[in-house]
């Protein structure tokens, strides 16, 4: 996949992550969407280096998409504990 695509799919993992923990973020929606993006490329780079799992070059992989998810998700619980609560 190109950078291209891991952008989009790090758009779509944040947004499936803000769903999956809804509250308000400090950060607001440009704040998730960079979450999202860098949580697909931190996923991915996890995903591959130490799970043994090899990036596919499929958009529609499951694992990659798990990765990508689970990345954000990472991401957007350490955002809300570093700079603010989710619940006000």
């Amino acid at each position: 996949m190109g950078i291209i695509s891991w952008i989009v799919l790090g758009l779509l993992a944040g947004a499936v992550a803000k769903v999956l923990l809804p509250g308000r973020d400090p950060g607001g929606f440009i704040g998730t969407t960079v979450i999202g993006i860098a949580g697909a490329f931190i996923g991915g780079w996890i995903s591959a280096r130490y799970l043994d799992r090899p990036i596919a070059n499929d958009f529609y992989d499951g694992a990659t998409w798990a990765a990508a998810i689970g990345g954000s998700l990472v991401l957007l619980v350490a955002y809300r504990i570093l700079f603010g609560h989710s619940r006000r």
